[in-house]
């Protein structure tokens, strides 16, 4: 399991994949960048750049949680 920040923030996420982990971030974009979700100036192709960053930075984590076993 990887534990990431948010690409605007200091808020950490978890997830196994980068499914999971976009999923643990859903809810912390909803509430705490609304302003960027909802960016009319913003279209298909930037989100689909930011998914092509954030899974780059996902899987370029070469470290695991913090949890110790």
């Amino acid at each position: 399991m990887k534990t990431l920040t948010c690409d605007l923030c200091d808020h950490e996420a978890r997830g196994e994949t980068f499914e999971k982990w976009m999923e643990a971030l859903k809810s912390h974009y909803i509430e705490a960048h609304a302003d960027v979700m909802n960016d009319p100036s913003k279209g298909e192709a930037d989100m689909k750049k930011w998914m092509e960053e954030n899974k780059t930075r996902f899987d370029s984590e070469a470290t695991s949680s913090k949890e110790t076993t």
